[in-house]
């Protein structure tokens, strides 16, 4: 985790940093070949030297564009739960935030919440999670 690492005991005042590192190494790990095979296919199809200008929040605007978002359309898509439904004082303060936002703001909100700011085609209805179809959720 850490160079003379084995040698170094786990305190109350190193656990933290501990614990950072093992998380850290225990992710990679489990992914290192999924992403370096990723990686190869991209650059195979993509030259690298005409992406490594970008950071990764511009290079997935880059590839997967920019859109108005329909407030609209995201408040009908919208699914509410643990008490909450579309009416409820906390939702209608939500939207009111929503509503004052600007467009790159409602953007990086949507990336916050769905981990993408990509909005598909179809809109909201057709949003995706990492296990299919999901809808936006509060």
């Amino acid at each position: 985790l850490k160079p003379g690492g084995a040698n170094i005991p786990v305190t109350e005042k190193n656990k933290k940093e501990y614990i950072e590192r093992m998380v850290k190494w225990r992710i990679e790990r489990g992914v290192v070949q999924q992403t370096e095979s990723l990686v190869r296919g991209f650059y195979e199809v993509v030259d690298a030297r005409l992406v490594s200008v970008f950071d990764a929040r511009e290079l997935e605007l880059v590839i997967a564009g920019t859109a108005e978002i329909d407030l609209s359309d995201w408040r009908n898509n919208t699914e509410y739960r643990g008490g909450y439904h579309d009416n409820h004082v906390v939702i209608r303060w939500f939207w009111a935030a929503v509503e004052r936002f600007n467009n790159e703001q409602r953007l990086r909100l949507l990336q916050f919440v769905t981990g993408t700011s990509s909005i598909p085609y179809e809109g909201f209805a057709s949003l995706r999670g990492s296990n299919g179809p999901r809808r936006f959720c509060v």
